[in-house]
C-alpha cells in the first residue's frame, strides 16, 4: 500500500507540474505576455530540482537579457543548477542561447559571461569570450567588464587581476571607470586593501578620474563591512575635493550607521543629504523606520515613516507591525490606530490582518 501511496503522490506531482508548464506552451489556450510568461517561469523555476525541466522551463519562456525580470530568471536558473552540480545542463543551455539568432549579440555574451562566473565556472566564462570574439565581433569595455564581474563571482581574484592587466594589453581594450569599480568592489569585499590602493594608482595611470560613482563604491564596500567611519571619512574627502556626493552615496552610509547601530550619526547624514538639497528614496526612509523599531524609538521612527508615506512609500508589513506595536507600548495608541488607517487605506488586501493587529492594541 506505501509503494501504490508513492506511486500516485509522484503521479500527481507530475501531473499538477505538466499543467503549471503547459501555461508556457505556444498553444496553451490562454495564451500569456512575455512578461507573463516571465513571471509563471519563475515562479516554476522557483520549486523546481530536475535540471532538464529547468532548461524546459527557460526554453519554453523565450527568455531575453533584455528585460530585468528575464535576468532574474536566468539568474536563478543557473543557481539552481549549480547548487544540484549540474555544471554540463548549465554549459549546454549557455552555448544553445548563445546559438540563437535574437541573442548573436554582446548584450547576451556579456551576461553569460556573468551567469558562468555565478556558477563559478570561469575557464567557460574565458572561451566563451574568445569564441564570440573570434566570429568576428569587435573586442569591447562591456565584455571585459563582465568577465571581470564573472572572475569576481567565482571569487578567483588572481585570474580578475590577470584579466585586468594583460587583456587590455594583447586585445586592444580600453579599460573604463566601471571596470575599475568592478575590481575595487571584489577587492574590498575580499579585504583585500593592499589590491584597492594599487587599482586607485592605476586609475590615474589611465586617466581615469576618480569621480562620485567610484567614491559611492568605495563608501557601500565599507558600510557592508561595518566599516562606516572609514567610509564617512571618504565622504569627507570627497567634500574637501570639491566632489558632490549624491543620493546615493547617503544612503549607503545612513544604512552602514543605522546597521552599527549608531543611529544618532544616520540621522545627522540625513539632515545633511537634505539641507545639500538631495532627496533620499524610499530604501533609504525604510532603513530608517526599522532600525529605529529595532532601537525603540517609536516616536522618530513614527516621523520617518509619515514623511515616507506622504511620498506613498510604504515600509513593509512587519516594520510596520512593529512600529504599531512599539507606538502603543509606549501609550501612543491613537497614533498607532491612525496609522493603521493609513495604511488600510494604502493596502487594502491586508485590512483583515490589520483589524486582527488593532484589536489586540490597549482599549
Amino acid at each position: 500500500m506505501a509503494l501504490f501511496s508513492r506511486i500516485r503522490t509522484s503521479a500527481t506531482a507530475a501531473s499538477f507540474h505538466l499543467r503549471r508548464f503547459s501555461i508556457l506552451s505556444a498553444d496553451s489556450p490562454t495564451p500569456l505576455s512575455a512578461h507573463q510568461k516571465t513571471r509563471a517561469a519563475l515562479c516554476l523555476l522557483k520549486s523546481e530540482q530536475n535540471p532538464d525541466r529547468i532548461l524546459n522551463i527557460c526554453r519554453a519562456a523565450s527568455l531575453t537579457p533584455t528585460f530585468h525580470l528575464d535576468r532574474i530568471a536566468f539568474s536563478v536558473a543557473i543557481s539552481k543548477l549549480s547548487e544540484g552540480n549540474h555544471f554540463q545542463s548549465i554549459d549546454t543551455f549557455l552555448r544553445e542561447l548563445n546559438s540563437r539568432p535574437d541573442l548573436q549579440h554582446e548584450r547576451f555574451v556579456s551576461h553569460s559571461l556573468i551567469l558562468y562566473g555565478q556558477a563559478k565556472m570561469l575557464n567557460h566564462a574565458l572561451t566563451t569570450f574568445d569564441e564570440f570574439y573570434n566570429k568576428g565581433y569587435c573586442r569591447s569595455t562591456k565584455s571585459l567588464n563582465a568577465l571581470l564581474v564573472a572572475a569576481i563571482l567565482a571569487k578567483d581574484y588572481k585570474e580578475a587581476k590577470r584579466i585586468f592587466v594583460e587583456f587590455p594589453k594583447s586585445k586592444g581594450i580600453k579599460p573604463n571607470a566601471t571596470t575599475f569599480g568592478t575590481l575595487l568592489a571584489g577587492f574590498y569585499a575580499e579585504e583585500k586593501y593592499e589590491d584597492v590602493g594599487k587599482v586607485l594608482n592605476l586609475m590615474k595611470e589611465h586617466g581615469v578620474s576618480v569621480g562620485v560613482s567610484t567614491y559611492n563604491i568605495r563608501i557601500r564596500s565599507l558600510c557592508m563591512l561595518k566599516k562606516s567611519n572609514e567610509a564617512k571619512a571618504l565622504l569627507d574627502g570627497m567634500l574637501s575635493k570639491g566632489i558632490m556626493p549624491n543620493s546615493a552615496t547617503y544612503n549607503h552610509l545612513i544604512y552602514g550607521f543605522c546597521r552599527e547601530g549608531n543611529l544618532e550619526e544616520a540621522k545627522r547624514l540625513f539632515k545633511s543629504m537634505v539641507n545639500k538639497g538631495l532627496k533620499p528614496d524610499s530604501h533609504c526612509y525604510f532603513t530608517l523606520v526599522y532600525f529605529l523599531c529595532q532601537s525603540g524609538d517609536f516616536e522618530t521612527a513614527l516621523r520617518f515613516c509619515k514623511e515616507s508615506m506622504e511620498k506613498n512609500w510604504v515600509p513593509n508589513f512587519s516594520t510596520m507591525k512593529a512600529l504599531v506595536k512599539g507606538l502603543a507600548s509606549i501609550s501612543k495608541v491613537e497614533e498607532a490606530k491612525e496609522l493603521i488607517k493609513n495604511v488600510k487605506e494604502k493596502f487594502s488586501k491586508n485590512a483583515d490582518a490589520w483589524d486582527e493587529i488593532e484589536k489586540d492594541l490597549p482599549q
